[in-house]
């Protein structure tokens, strides 16, 4: 039988069409654009994304049996605020993860509410990309918009409604809305209450790799698909890519180099970091995760080499950058482009490079942003580290794991060794393996990544290098503190 897995991501949905063994048959990307109407704020249009979806999959499936085509998962972009009326019509553009517009409500949740009772409610507190903080952005600013509300849902809910007809979501990317009762796995009344909202506003809950439905009959000609076609669940971007390298049950790690960067640490029990610097979310294997999660990881080298430099030559950008200088640059890169969420949950941080002088080279420039993200990274390893989690390995995916100088930067920062997962795919390989376990083709998440997922090769520390870095890194920390105060100084207000 065959597989479709959909990674909704925030430039681009990636389609992948996936045998019963795993592999990878056929791929297709379709690319949509992002609003940025103000400093800070991040949109799009939901119509794009089941536009890549409908031109996509019939492209993804020439040449194949559809008829052996049984199921579809999907992992998508997180915390997205999805807003439908009656008549399930999208009624204003979505306001994404990395929007920062939502400091206001941040500060009323965390400061008002409380973190000791957010916490108690949802297992975290209060971040901007959260979807609960939009909720309250959009009663106060769009109080007409938020009027017409019927259904509130989260990025790839949407693409699951539109093939299904379902309004449905999953545990682990409802978790990260900050309306989910994480711990008991139920929609918290607290929260719903404190936004203004009714439960039955919010979609049915599924563990991930649930068949919530089939393919509607317009859908599945449309797709040229069968309308036996089951749509399973699937999962927030982050937990779907776990997935997709094998990081189940208890004790794996799991770094992404993706338009965000994560560290998703899965665990088979329920546990809160005391101070909330670390998500915890459920897991889509039925079980649970911490997470931290910084909001600009490869987009700050797309920033650095497109918008900047004006190349997508990214190979040529880093040739320059030989192991003899690693751990050796006097340049220093904050990378928080769209403010920071993991660990310092601050949006007026802002990027910023430190320590030019009049023999810095463009390859330094390339080497800082590398290690910037490299170092911010390392703040949430840090904090997993002080509650006690060892990590002695973990995985690495994502678009800027394909650099072989950025995997050797993370795993000499983090001193510890990087394993490449075999398929690397990301949040559509998993989200093919959740259809695979929704359509019987095995009994759980656990035994499907048993027999899927394979390392193709690791990355070891290199102990001197590691030194070098460990004294980088002391001084990147310097950086922030210093500059917090300007950074909110410089916040630009809304006009």
């Amino acid at each position: 039988m065959l597989y479709i897995g959909i990674d909704l991501g925030t430039s681009a949905c990636k389609l992948l069409l996936v045998d019963g063994s795993g592999n990878v048959l056929n791929e297709v990307t379709k690319e949509y654009p992002l609003s940025l109407p103000r400093p800070g704020w991040s949109e799009q249009n939901p119509e794009d994304w089941w536009r890549a979806v409908t031109d996509g999959v019939p492209e993804l499936l020439a040449g194949f049996d559809t008829a052996q085509v049984a199921g579809i998962g999907a992992g998508g972009q997180m915390h997205g605020l999805v807003v439908l009326d009656e008549h399930d019509e999208v009624i204003r553009p979505v306001i994404l993860w990395n929007d920062g517009r939502t400091a206001k409500e941040v500060s009323y949740l965390n400061n008002e509410i409380g973190r000791e009772n957010l916490s108690q409610y949802t297992a975290n507190i209060a971040f901007a990309g959260f979807t609960a903080p939009k909720l309250l952005w959009m009663r106060e600013n769009e109080p007409d918009h938020f009027a017409k509300i019927r259904k509130i849902m989260l990025p790839k809910d949407y693409i699951n409604y539109k093939l299904t007809g379902i309004h449905c979501t999953d545990y682990s990317d409802a978790s990260g809305m900050l309306l989910l009762d994480v711990q008991n796995k139920r929609w918290s009344r607290e929260m719903c209450d404190i936004c203004g909202i009714a439960e039955e506003q919010l979609p049915k809950l599924y563990e991930s790799w649930e068949t919530v439905g089939t393919l509607k009959a317009d859908v599945a000609e449309t797709l040229g698909l069968p309308e036996t076609v089951k749509v399973c669940a699937g999962a927030g971007d982050n937990a779907a890519a776990a997935v997709g390298t094998g990081i189940v049950g208890a004790g794996g790690c799991n770094i992404s180099l993706g338009t965000s960067g994560t560290i998703f640490i899965s665990s088979d029990k329920f546990g809160v970091d005391p101070n909330n610097a670390l998500h915890a979310f459920a897991h889509a294997d039925g079980g649970w995760h911490l997470m931290g999660c910084m909001l600009s990881a490869a987009s700050c080298n797309k920033w650095w080499c497109e918008d900047i430099l004006g190349t997508s030559d990214y190979p040529t950008e880093q040739k320059p950058i030989d192991e003899e200088k690693l751990g050796r640059n006097r340049v220093f890169f904050l990378p928080y482009l769209m403010g920071e969420r993991s660990p310092i949950n601050d949006t007026d941080a802002r990027g910023t490079f430190v320590g030019m002088s009049m023999d810095t080279t463009r390859a330094d420039f390339t080497q800082a942003v590398l290690e910037g993200v490299a170092f911010a990274i390392r703040d949430s390893f840090e904090v997993a580290k002080v509650l006690g989690v060892n990590i002695p390995r973990s995985m690495i995916c994502g678009g800027g794991a394909k650099s072989p100088l950025w995997r050797t930067i993370l795993a000499n920062v983090l001193g510890i060794p990087l394993d490449l997962p075999q398929t690397e795919q990301g949040p559509g390989y998993g989200g093919a393996v959740l259809a695979m376990v929704g359509c019987g083709a095995f009994e759980s998440v656990q035994s499907a990544c048993d027999a899927l997922v394979r390392v193709a090769g690791t990355v070891e520390p290199n102990p001197e290098l590691t030194g070098r870095y460990e004294e980088c890194y002391r001084k990147f920390k310097q950086i922030y503190p210093c500059m917090k105060p300007l950074f909110h100084n410089l916040k630009e207000e809304d006009t």
